[in-house]
């Protein structure tokens, strides 16, 4: 038992096969009290974040959900409560669990509702971090449901006109499914920049672009750490800020989460829960339609069309969204999720905590 071989490169990253990764993910939050079901989705859905290009969701977080486990802000093994409120609502209770469980659970029941009422909604509270929003859009499409997902977060952006973090860099996603083309997975932040990505950029010594962020102070900056742990600028200005606050009224004020500066920050605050609030929404594609098949016939055509555009200058193809990152999925499956030195001496100190072998890099 132990670390492993310790890493070095003078590329300054490693390849990991996406197998390994999710053994040693699941171990670690086992470890930490997870059933091991539990502990296996969580690891599917931060190594599948790597395998997407989505790294500030993917396997660098484990660390510090780690640190709210221990801190015992987080609880590993949830009574989650599904309350049906009307015929096609329910109001899911995370009993503070981790997001990846209680957003895969609250999909569960909205899928459900929408098989028999055309309509699904779950609203849920007292719920933690969640990743990745596409995990649950992917859910949706598993089942042939159109989707939106909504989440509040911890402050990080300013309403329009503001200098202070209020508002959640709260991601719109959305999915649409298709026959034979790729899917609508829409899953974008309602900053300028996601904030993981700017721990990214500070982690490897590069400057943010003007324009993204400010720091405590309400002074432009364009170092990454000064941006996180100040104000991340949302895209579009008073349109961007506008989303984010429909997030915090649909995933924090309508579910009765937190809402208006009043979710725990994930990273530096372990005095209590976060009391997190998502917003999940599916719709049977047959609802308006004679059948799924002939919805997604439709958005083939669409998609057909998307494609058959001419391209702007430099571009080769127009993608979907969410095209670019199943691209990166397939590559990475065979080539092996890359992980920056950085992140890598970090999950080997969990490896020693949890008295686990991290895995050996790919030759």
């Amino acid at each position: 038992r132990g670390v492993g071989r310790q890493f070095s490169s003078k590329a300054g990253h490693a390849r990991f096969r996406a197998e390994d990764l999710q053994v040693f993910v699941s171990s670690t939050f086992e470890g930490l009290g997870l059933p091991k079901e539990d502990a296996g989705l969580v690891a599917r859905c931060l190594v599948q974040a790597d395998l997407r290009n989505q790294a500030g969701h993917g396997v660098q977080r484990v660390p510090m959900y780690a640190h709210r486990l221990r801190a015992g802000v987080v609880n590993p093994k949830p009574d989650i409560h599904v309350e049906q409120t009307a015929a096609s609502a329910c109001r899911v209770n995370g009993d503070d669990g981790m997001g990846f469980v209680v957003a895969t659970r609250a999909m569960e029941e909205a899928i459900k509702l929408a098989k028999t009422q055309g309509v699904g909604l779950a609203g849920v509270h007292r719920s933690t971090h969640f990743g990745c929003s596409a995990h649950y859009v992917l859910q949706a499409l598993e089942s042939d449901m159109v989707s939106l997902v909504f989440t509040n977060s911890s402050p990080a952006l300013p309403p329009f006109g503001g200098a202070k973090a209020l508002l959640g860099a709260s991601p719109f996603a959305a999915g649409a499914p298709s026959g034979q083309a790729h899917p609508l997975v829409l899953d974008m932040s309602t900053t300028v920049i996601a904030r993981g990505k700017l721990r990214l950029m500070h982690q490897r010594g590069e400057l943010i672009p003007e324009g993204v962020g400010m720091d405590r102070e309400g002074r432009p900056t364009r170092d990454g750490m000064e941006a996180f742990h100040g104000v991340t600028l949302p895209f579009g200005g008073a349109k961007g800020a506008a989303i984010a606050l429909l997030m915090d009224i649909l995933s924090g004020l309508l579910t009765g989460a937190g809402f208006a500066g009043k979710v725990r920050s994930l990273y530096n605050d372990t005095d209590g829960p976060q009391d997190v609030g998502h917003f999940i929404l599916c719709i049977r594609p047959d609802l308006f339609l004679p059948s799924t098949q002939a919805f997604k016939d439709r958005m083939d055509e669409l998609v057909a069309v998307l494609k058959s555009q001419p391209c702007a200058e430099g571009v080769d193809e127009v993608l979907m969204p969410g095209e670019p990152e199943s691209l990166a999925e397939a590559d990475r499956t065979r080539s092996g999720v890359p992980l920056q030195a950085d992140v890598v001496t970090s999950l080997q100190e969990e490896a020693l905590k949890a008295g686990i072998c991290f895995p050996e890099p790919l030759s």
